[in-house]
């Protein structure tokens, strides 16, 4: 069984409330938030007051990937503002192992995300400390997201390194999640999976969501070797 994720900014920015009890009617736990300072990635999306807003809406847990620059500066503002969860870039801070423990003591859970280029290596020396992994499936803030094959192998030698006992984290993966490829996601390993466009580019984005979240439901994580 896997979870979907929904990526509210995939919504109508005009219309997010009605785009939060989509969610809801859906029965989803999390609502996905994508927040990018136009430096580590060139998009510019929200920032604090937009998160408090969302906490304000809805009681569903907000997680937040913050695609910024040194977010240490920026962790109590954005758990005070109401996010669940942190997920940060190790390529974005010289400090992650106090990034990780900063977003622990504030009381949300830590996670870390790879873009598709970066290795998992870079962070095997922090897995033992995160509660989620993201696996990025396309690249970040690119327009027209393509999915990256090479993400489901490194999806599996994510749940290899879990199931050989380098950590209790969840496997989460954002970019490029379609029908066509849900299936194999969670086949790799993963738990939760975080789909925006594959929503809301249907006419119906309540009875899309709603299908995506019984498949989900009924995948099978049996092919990680």
């Amino acid at each position: 069984m896997a979870l979907i994720a929904p990526c509210i900014l995939a919504a109508d920015f005009s219309r997010l409330a009605e785009g939060l009890e989509v969610f809801k009617a859906a029965g989803v736990p999390l609502v996905h938030v994508d927040v990018m300072d136009g430096h580590f990635v060139p998009d510019i999306t929200v920032g604090q007051p937009v998160i408090a807003s969302l906490r304000r809406a809805t009681s569903l847990r907000l997680d937040v990937h913050l695609l910024i620059e040194r977010p240490e500066r920026y962790v109590r503002e954005f758990v005070k503002a109401g996010a669940d969860r942190l997920c940060v870039h190790p390529e974005s801070t010289s400090q992650l192992h106090r990034v990780l423990g900063l977003i622990r003591d504030c009381g949300a859970e830590a996670g870390v995300a790879l873009s598709p280029a970066t290795t998992l290596g870079l962070v095997n020396d922090v897995l033992a400390e995160i509660d989620f992994l993201t696996i990025l499936s396309a690249d970040p803030a690119v327009r027209g997201e393509t999915f990256v094959p090479h993400s489901i192998s490194k999806l599996r030698a994510a749940a290899r390194l879990k199931a050989n006992g380098a950590g209790s984290f969840a496997l989460q993966v954002e970019g490029g999640i379609t029908f066509e490829n849900l299936d194999e996601l969670i086949r790799a390993g993963a738990d939760i999976l975080v789909v925006g466009s594959a929503i809301f580019s249907s006419q119906n984005p309540s009875a899309r969501l709603s299908e995506m979240v019984q498949l989900a439901s009924a995948g099978r994580q049996t092919s990680i070797a």
